[in-house]
């Protein structure tokens, strides 16, 4: 009776190891627990796929940069910023996984010591790796459903965008930073909206570099674009400063067919800036774009 006893008591308290799912991370494939019960996101692409998903974290970064994950995060712990995790405060926390990318891919490793982590980062392929990244959630947090209908939204979205964009010409991608300019091409940081939304390149011999290419007014007026897509830095990190349509509104650039023909377009600079491969941004930016050459 006493060894029956004593063995019930042992396999009681033996451990329950939770079902876990491979997934893609930046890094290589990872086994991740289903259904953690308690998450941090130190990644806003992260934080937008889980919003769209219904995905409520429990830690998260601070500033957001971007409104409509509002509600993913509410009563969310603060962890942290970007580039600067507060490790006390997750080491604290008793955190099931920590999901790391972007501007918190460095720290990854050292995030790893303190619980589960998963980089997953968005960066040589946005479109591919956000849906990715969109289809892992799904698996992780028992949402594949509607990790699928969002991800055929998007491609529906997608195919639109693509042929409200059919023949528009040559596209030349600029971003300002106060006064300052610089141009991306389809190599960049912003090249998806060249790859797959097929515009045509302005100008191919942009340096196809993460931080992009110095340029001049000059520079913009002599490559002469038929489309000009603008993504203001300032208005993405909520700084204050000269605004990108204040910055291009000069004659130099008012020579350019772009500008006489109306087919300047300011993104929503955070959402492609901060939260570039989340299902949301993406989303949005694709909206832009058909509200601007099909009118709605």
């Amino acid at each position: 009776m006493i060894r029956a006893l004593a063995f019930a008591l042992a396999i009681s308290a033996a451990p329950v190891f939770a079902e876990t799912v491979t997934i893609e991370t930046y890094t290589g494939a990872v086994d991740v627990a289903i259904g953690p019960g308690k998450i941090a996101v130190l990644d806003i692409a992260a934080l937008d796929t889980l919003d769209a998903l219904g995905v409520k974290v429990d830690g998260v970064v601070a500033p957001l940069f971007v409104d409509y994950v509002a509600d993913a995060v509410a009563g969310a712990e603060n962890v942290g910023s970007l580039f600067e995790p507060d490790f006390e405060a997750l080491a604290a926390g008793g955190y099931d996984l920590l999901i790391a990318g972007g501007r918190s891919s460095k720290v990854a490793p050292d995030l790893a010591k303190i619980a589960p982590t998963i980089d997953m980062t968005i960066w040589e392929d946005t479109v591919g790796q956000g849906l990715a990244r969109l289809e892992a959630y799904g698996k992780i947090f028992g949402k594949e459903a509607e990790a699928a209908q969002l991800a055929q939204d998007f491609n529906e979205t997608l195919t639109r965008t693509v042929a409200s964009l059919e023949g528009e010409g040559g596209t030349l991608i600029v971003m300002t930073n106060g006064p300052k300019v610089s141009a991306y091409g389809s190599g960049g940081r912003f090249g998806w909206l060249h790859n797959a939304l097929g515009l045509a390149e302005a100008i191919t011999d942009v340096e196809q570099t993460t931080h992009g290419e110095a340029i001049s007014f000059e520079f913009i007026r002599d490559t002469d674009p038929d489309v000009l897509v603008v993504i203001d830095r300032l208005a993405a990190i909520g700084r204050d400063g000269e605004g990108a349509k204040a910055t291009l509104d000069n004659a130099l650039v008012q020579e350019t067919k772009a500008w006489r023909n109306g087919k300047v377009i300011y993104l929503d600079s955070a959402a492609i800036y901060i939260a570039g491969g989340g299902i949301q941004a993406m989303t949005l930016t694709l909206e832009q774009f058909i509200q601007t050459f099909a009118g709605g």
